[in-house]
């Protein structure tokens, strides 16, 4: 594994140096409790290696695409799920552990519904024309594990826009049309085209680097690899 030097931003065995764009994109599901964690750790890693200038461009995938567009009852679907309401609580104490390590308290408790995500990703896809993208992800997040809301709900996704700084009638134009639905469709088709079948999967600069919500260490190793496979004069990578 690469070794980090946290000071100068470069891999102490190569002494490459930052001369590249970090195009980061994070495929990723609005209800996957590892894509918020993934999310924390990857800031984090972004930390270790001092790139706060990577660019993180958020992609659609959804968990459950066939849902209902008001959503399911969580409870009983996670019993169809995992077989038992025991081993979900099981699952959850796992991934409540893992988010307190990341400074996320997880209130799994308190969420009655598994909503469809189909609008909360035309809302990311908005998001994304406006620069504030990982602002509006980072509220989704926080509104579903933490505060407990439907975030399939147009009500919530319209707050969740004005909060995160999008104007009011764009979303609003948005909610009460088909915008940005064959740009979600398109990127879930790439995603599945590229082998992306869980999530979160995270790309640099078009490539494939991992799958998985990997201690910020890891991913700070795979990112700083990735970098310097890239060419300084084109900056593609090979």
């Amino acid at each position: 594994m690469a070794r980090v030097n946290e000071n100068l931003g470069i891999d102490v065995q190569s002494g490459s140096k930052r001369t590249d764009d970090a195009v980061i994109e994070i495929v990723s599901d609005v209800v996957c409790p590892w894509c918020f964690i993934g999310k924390r750790r990857l800031e984090n890693a972004l930390k270790l290696i001092r790139r706060p200038d990577a660019q993180l461009r958020w992609r659609a995938f959804e968990l459950n695409p066939g849902l209902p567009k008001d959503g399911v009852e969580r409870q009983e679907y996670r019993i169809r799920k995992f077989g038992s309401l025991a081993y979900a609580r099981q699952l959850e104490a796992h991934v409540g552990a893992a988010g307190t390590e990341q400074g996320i308290t997880f209130r799994f408790d308190r969420i009655e519904r598994i909503p469809n995500t189909f609008d909360a990703h035309r809302l990311i896809w908005l998001a994304g024309q406006h620069g504030v993208q990982d602002a509006v992800v980072e509220r989704l997040f926080q509104a579903y594990f933490i505060e407990a809301q439907d975030v399939g709900k147009h009500d919530v996704l319209r707050r969740i826009g004005a909060e995160s700084g999008l104007n009011s009638a764009s979303v609003a134009r948005l909610l009460d049309s088909d915008s940005g639905a064959s740009e979600v469709l398109s990127e879930e088709s790439h995603a599945r085209a590229q082998g992306v079948n869980g999530v979160p999967t995270f790309f640099m600069n078009g490539v494939p680097i991992t799958s998985g919500a990997h201690k910020p260490e890891v991913l700070a190793s795979l990112i700083s690899t990735s970098l310097q496979q890239c060419s300084l004069d084109g900056g593609t990578c090979v």
